[in-house]
């Protein structure tokens, strides 16, 4: 993997920089550029650092014997300027589902199901058979699948308790997964005794669960050759709730699909979809009311 990210021009730690200049006996300076030593950390990293260590001094208010108070809210919360979130508008994403359908069955798929869940990637990648309900169209968010260079891929429960939760698929998403389970049937039926069957969805070669970076590096490649907006992957789970909004979707709904802990988050992140349909349902007014005035008149 490191050699991977190597290759693709990615930031890889100073361990395994140091690993590989030994390894190929050249200087650490003539091979890799160091990065963020001298850098500020951003503003929401700092935003990130302040809340967890307010919540800690919280945690430790018990009694007196420890803290009296929390001394983190007698400090100014950082000023962090959200970015408007990149998406894809109703026409770019059909065209997506458009092209994606050329693609290999297991990448079309988990990229179909990312668009029409809103799932974070590592929800998407955590899910397995068993959270899958064919005749109700339900699928139950449980576990995350991440990476991490000491531990490698593991699962782990959803960062909130609002994380797990339960979502309703649309039924073209539904035929989707289902023409791709009999697919999957075949893959492992033809592996025989080298699948390793963990009833994962997404999966490697032999059964076992997919890197994370790997999903999003093909989506990366994918998307260049489309034509369309350089979105990432996240840009599926933003297109999501965008277009719920857009479409007068309840946003206390959209937050619960989209597993936050608070509506307020679901609010600040999409503020401008929300504007945008604040401002059709002004003109909505506009064209029921205009008629009726003019014949006044």
């Amino acid at each position: 993997m490191v050699a991977s990210a190597t290759r693709k021009g990615r930031n890889v730690s100073k361990a395994s920089a140091e690993g590989i200049s030994k390894a190929l006996d050249i200087k650490l300076k003539g091979l890799f550029t160091p990065v963020g030593e001298n850098g500020k950390l951003s503003e929401r990293t700092v935003l990130h650092h302040y809340r967890l260590i307010s919540a800690i001094l919280t945690s430790a208010i018990v009694d007196d014997t420890i803290l009296q108070s929390n001394p983190a809210k007698r400090v100014r919360p950082p000023k962090y300027d959200r970015t408007e979130v990149v998406c894809l508008d109703d026409v770019q994403a059909a065209h997506l589902l458009e092209l994606i359908d050329a693609e290999p069955m297991e990448f079309k798929t988990a990229i179909k199901l990312l668009l029409f869940t809103g799932m974070r990637r590592g929800e998407a990648l955590g899910l397995k058979w068993q959270d899958i309900d064919f005749d109700s169209s339900l699928l139950s968010v449980r576990r995350a699948s991440q990476y991490t260079p000491t531990k490698g891929i593991f699962v782990k429960v959803p960062k909130t308790q609002s994380s797990v939760r339960t979502i309703k698929v649309p039924t073209i998403g539904m035929l989707s997964l289902k023409e791709f389970k009999k697919w999957q049937n075949k893959q492992r039926l033809a592996l025989g005794d080298l699948w390793e069957d963990g009833d994962w969805l997404f999966t490697s070669w032999s059964g076992n669960p997919i890197h994370p970076d790997t999903l999003s590096s093909l989506f990366s490649t994918f998307i260049k050759t489309t034509g369309l907006p350089q979105i990432h992957i996240q840009s599926l789970r933003h297109t999501n709730a965008t277009l719920l909004i857009a479409g007068g979707e309840n946003v206390r709904t959209v937050s619960r699909r989209l597993g936050h802990s608070q509506t307020s988050t679901t609010l600040n992140i999409y503020s401008h979809a929300i504007e945008s349909a604040d401002a059709k349902a002004a003109q909505t007014l506009e064209n029921i009311f205009s008629p009726t005035v003019a014949a006044k008149k």
